[in-house]
């Protein structure tokens, strides 16, 4: 298992697990992907830059990030590889990354 060499997810891993939520507020965002609000900054800076995910004011001073297709089909290339990289031991490619 590679976790136990690298103890630590990398920034496509934690890409990843952004992606994944769909849709969602910083909050939502900070705590499912298990990081800082300076990191979490810095991550959604990122990907709205390029065009993985969109944001939406819904009010003041709330925001929303929604994956669009350009994401998800950056999620599906991320897991596609993450997936043959993995453990598959347990009959979930890539899982040895993501836990």
């Amino acid at each position: 298992m590679l976790e136990g060499i690298r103890g630590r997810r990398s920034n496509i891993e934690v890409i990843a697990d952004i992606l994944r939520l769909g849709e969602a507020g910083k909050t939502e965002i900070m705590y499912s992907a298990n990081m800082s609000y300076r990191q979490l900054q810095r991550y959604l800076s990122y990907l709205t830059q390029r065009g993985f995910i969109d944001m939406t004011k819904i009010g003041n001073p709330v925001t929303t990030y929604k994956v669009n297709d350009k994401g998800k089909q950056l999620l599906e290339s991320i897991e596609n590889l993450l997936g043959m990289l993995g453990d598959e031991e347990d009959g979930i490619p890539g899982r040895s990354f993501l836990d």
